[in-house]
């Protein structure tokens, strides 16, 4: 599936002042010229995402969502940031244009980043493609995500883009208030889980970036070969652990999602698609990392308990009528089953 053919009209709710904008652009992006069309991306949970289109050329411009936001939430310039920072480092990012803080031109924050052309799997089964074909795409996602892990933050300029050390101890904080400021009905599993975590995070303490939400559908792929050409969604990267990356990676082998589907029916040993206890064999071996599995369990809760709290807060704000997708409100029942999947690992893998 190309990335670029799936976009539909701008919804009513992410309409945005076109003729400000094209005059914003003419100001302030070089190169840009001409008739501007604008669509927006089906997808995407969090910030809004359009095409813009010019005779010339095709951008995407990515803004934070009309309405009340939760605090540190939707933050689109520390998306741009970070793409302009990985330029060069051999992890494939799009390039970052432009960056509008001016809420007057389109209401909010926003940032323009080329378009790039390839492939965009959404299910993570790979049903069109064959073994040897899922191996490599999964190889391959695997290797950019070592990559990532291995660039020397500071070196980049990212040496102010979070404190380094104590991150699982912050993140359980910061998505303990975010789950509460979206809370809509009790959830027993997450009440046991805002009361283990912070008391079990492991002392093996580490800084890389992190991007928060690397999976198979954050990346675009070349056309016709298993190699990613860009990684997008880096709303939620940080400095951080690496190993919360890896198991958020890994979510799929532990739930099926409601819309994607998962990785717990897999035939591992005829599909193609390596067990989990093979791709983190994978990791470990480009990384150079010993021992990944025993602070796991821990990290793997930790991923599920923040993608509950994320989960939960697209539903709250589909229930305010500002999410970014018209699929918000079917995630009401999700961020409990995460919940519960997070604390039933806890009870089988951290006890």
């Amino acid at each position: 599936m190309s990335a670029a053919d799936e976009t539909s009209a701008v919804r009513e709710a992410h309409r945005l002042d076109e003729t400000a904008l094209a005059s914003y652009l003419e100001s302030h992006l070089p190169g840009y010229a001409g008739r501007l069309t604008v669509r927006q991306f089906k997808g995407g949970q969090s910030n809004p995402t359009y095409v813009l289109e010019t005779p010339a050329r095709r951008y995407v411009l990515r803004k934070k969502p009309p309405g009340k936001l939760l605090p540190s939430a939707h933050a689109v310039e520390r998306e741009y940031k970070v793409i302009r920072a990985l330029a060069g480092t051999g992890v494939p990012v799009p390039e970052a244009l432009l960056l509008c803080q001016d809420e007057s031109v389109v209401g909010t924050a926003f940032y323009v980043m080329s378009l790039v052309e390839g492939r965009v799997f959404r299910d993570p089964r790979l049903p069109d493609h064959s073994p040897a074909e899922r191996a490599a795409i999964y190889d391959a996602m695997n290797e950019v995500m070592a990559r990532l892990h291995g660039v020397d933050y500071a070196a980049v300029g990212l040496g102010d883009f979070g404190k380094p050390g104590n991150y699982f101890a912050r993140q359980i904080g910061r998505w303990g208030k975010q789950y509460r400021g979206a809370e809509t009905e009790r959830i027993e599993a997450m009440e046991s889980l805002l009361a283990w975590l912070p008391e079990n995070i492991p002392g093996d303490d580490e800084t890389r970036i992190v991007h928060g939400d690397f999976r198979l559908e954050n990346m675009i792929f070349d056309a016709d070969e298993a190699k990613v050409v860009a990684v997008l969604d880096w709303e939620l990267s940080t400095l951080g652990h690496p190993l919360a990356d890896v198991a958020y990676n890994c979510l799929l082998y532990h739930y099926e999602h409601p819309r994607q589907g998962g990785l717990t029916k897999i035939d591992f040993a005829t599909s193609g698609i390596p067990s989990e206890a093979d791709y983190l064999a994978a990791y470990a071996e480009r990384t150079g990392r010993d021992n990944i599995e025993a602070n796991f369990g821990f990290c793997l809760a930790f991923s599920l308990f923040r993608l509950a709290s994320i989960t939960q807060g697209v539903y709250k704000r589909g229930l305010d009528g500002n999410a970014s997708s018209e699929r918000a409100l079917s995630y009401g029942p999700l961020a409990r089953t995460l919940a519960e999947t997070a604390w039933s690992i806890v009870e089988t893998r951290c006890r």
